[in-house]
């Protein structure tokens, strides 16, 4: 599955925020309902620091290649969480395939709608 952040001939993919949100929920929510992994705080929490780097771009647009390192340092924090097994490597994989994408303000508030429409069908898959 792969998500695709920028725009073709001027237009997102219209699945992106749909299917393609939901298929990686289900990947990542996976079969077994006592799995331990991906903790649903642990990713709130990782989707609310995209949405705060979001806001801040938002309101300061030129200053986006200063924040741009603290945005993809998402990464590393994920690592850590990933260490302390409270996220596994198919999320770990998710925000680092769209880490990677992010190069600009646009390509950044897509990623946090990706984001946001992943974590409800989340919710929908592991409700609990």
């Amino acid at each position: 599955m792969d998500i695709k952040l920028t725009k073709t001939d001027n237009k997102l993919d219209p699945e992106l925020f749909n299917t393609v949100a939901h298929d990686w929920a289900k990947e990542i929510a996976g079969n077994d309902p006592r799995k331990t992994d991906n903790k649903p705080t642990q990713l709130r929490k990782f989707y609310d620091e995209i949405v705060l780097w979001d806001n801040k771009v938002l309101m300061h647009p030129e200053k986006f290649d200063e924040f741009l390192p603290f945005i993809r340092m998402l990464n590393a924090k994920a690592a850590y969480a990933k260490g302390r097994k409270l996220v596994d490597d198919k999320y770990v994989g998710l925000l680092n395939s769209g880490l990677q994408q992010v190069t600009d303000s646009d390509t950044l508030h897509t990623f946090k709608l990706f984001m946001e429409a992943f974590m409800g069908f989340y919710k929908q898959e592991r409700p609990n």
